[in-house]
């Protein structure tokens, strides 16, 4: 065989396999990126259950005992 033929294929290969790299990197991303919206969601709505409560619960929390 030829050697340029090898390295072509070679290179084929080595460029398969990045393009392979950076799909699971993307794919990662959005996954991560849904889960840190999922959790800012979270936090919103537990924030907002704790709207109505009064300005001085838990100043006061005894942790002596």
């Amino acid at each position: 065989m030829d050697t340029s033929l090898i390295t072509a294929m070679l290179g084929a290969q080595t460029g398969m396999m990045q393009l392979a790299v950076a799909a699971r990197f993307a794919r990662m991303n959005a996954d991560q990126g849904a889960s840190i919206a999922k959790l800012i969601d979270a936090a919103q709505q537990n924030a907002s259950s704790l709207a109505n409560v009064a300005g001085n619960v838990g100043t006061n929390l005894d942790v002596s005992a």
